[in-house]
């Protein structure tokens, strides 16, 4: 019997946008429905585009619908939200934040490399050439989709069949367990060890001053976003001038650049200009980025197209995910100082390291919004995240790729 033809229907990006929001909003509703959402810290961007994307399973499963979007505005939120992390970030939070931030360093360069040990071995243990797992570890998770599509090619060149299915496979499902784990990572390090945040309103994790005296008006918006804007065009003219040199780098990391720059050198040059760092509107612009950032990411995701690997992915996957989080428990929290900033990166991390930066975020958000803010995190996480990962990362999976050609 002939199958039925598949009906692809492309939801353009005004639309995809707009599906966006109200896949936000029916995160909301289920995350106030389901008390156990709440309970074990789960974003609603998280819940709402899981939702979406089960729904889009059903339609192709069982009516042969296929629906597409095209995600160009999910991708501008992206540096949108980054520029707002770099604006609200004060070199004297860097100062503070030196320790932790070395230590933070050192801990994720070494969990890359454990990783990809774990990749490797889970491999061999389901009957995969190695450099299947190597797929599976840091090029898919703690790389996320980019990184897995520009190696891919590397890995068919060393005999990997369907090696970018494979990669961006592993990605999307890592990226599903990165939104999941990084909530009840930080309620049971919260419970067990009796931790708490401060009392002070957050509208998102990045926070606000409450001395601010900036309350949310059209006018605080409009400035905000003015600001973002300028600092993309320098964190856009910075990304060009690098690629000249020979650096590339994700345009948010640059935005990221640019945006601490200004904020750091132009309120003391104008120090009557109202800058808009930690003010209330900067928070929502930025909470209102990363959640449909999220729920577009999630709510896009094809999960038909990961069935045929699902066997032995699953079982890298899940040696994957039990190795993130003994690795968060036993060294990750510990070294971080055992307090409540501790616990809020060890949900970030899980996030991070099993999926992508913004999934790290929205899980330290969830948290916050529930016990309080820590600032301290969503400083040092991104940019941990942004600057050394991707090159640290390029090193080793070379480096592995080699050993393993032997």
């Amino acid at each position: 019997m002939t199958p039925s033809p598949i009906t692809t229907i492309n939801l353009e990006s005004f639309v995809a946008y707009t599906v966006g929001i109200l896949v936000f909003f029916v995160g909301m509703y289920l995350n106030r429905r389901f008390g156990v959402l709440r309970t074990y810290n789960i974003p609603e961007p998280v819940t709402g585009g899981l939702a979406a994307a089960f729904i889009a399973l059903i339609l192709y499963a069982g009516f042969n619908i296929e629906v597409n979007y095209d995600l160009e505005t999910r991708d501008r939120l992206l540096v949108y939200f980054f520029t707002a992390i770099g604006l609200n970030a004060r070199f004297s939070d860097l100062v503070t934040g030196g320790r932790p931030l070395t230590i933070l360093l050192v801990l994720t360069l070494s969990f890359i490399v454990m990783q990809d040990l774990v990749g490797i071995g889970a491999a061999w243990l389901v009957g995969l050439p190695g450099e299947v797992g190597l797929l599976a570890g840091s090029a898919a998770l703690i790389g996320g989709h980019g990184t897995a599509i520009a190696w891919a090619p590397n890995f068919a060149a060393q005999g990997v069949e369907g090696a970018l299915e494979l990669g961006v496979s592993a990605a999307t499902l890592g990226l599903v367990i990165a939104s999941l784990v990084g909530g009840p990572i930080a309620k049971f390090l919260i419970e067990r060890h009796q931790l708490s945040g401060t009392t002070e309103d957050s509208v998102v994790g990045i926070g606000y001053d409450d001395e601010s005296h900036q309350s949310i008006q059209p006018t605080n918006i409009m400035a905000v976003i003015l600001t973002i804007h300028i600092a993309i065009i320098l964190g856009w003219l910075l990304n060009e001038g690098l690629t000249e040199l020979g650096f590339k780098l994700p345009l948010f990391v640059t935005c990221l650049l640019a945006a601490i720059a200004l904020s750091n050198t132009i309120p003391h040059l104008l120090p009557k200009l109202h800058w808009p760092a930690r003010t209330q509107s900067l928070a929502l612009v930025s909470d209102y980025s990363l959640g449909l950032f999220l729920s577009m990411s999630l709510m896009s995701m094809q999960l038909w197209s990961i069935a045929g690997l699902a066997g032995p992915l699953l079982i890298i996957l899940f040696l994957q995910t039990t190795a993130a989080v003994l690795f968060v428990f036993l060294v990750l929290f510990p070294l971080m100082g055992r307090d409540y900033q501790a616990a809020v990166l060890s949900a970030g991390f899980g996030g991070f390291a099993l999926g992508a930066t913004p999934t790290a975020i929205a899980n330290m958000t969830a948290v916050t919004k529930t016990h309080g803010p820590a600032p301290l995190a969503f400083i040092i996480l991104p940019l941990v995240a942004a600057f050394f990962v991707d090159i640290t990362n390029s090193i080793v999976l070379q480096s592995a790729l080699n050993w393993l050609a032997g």
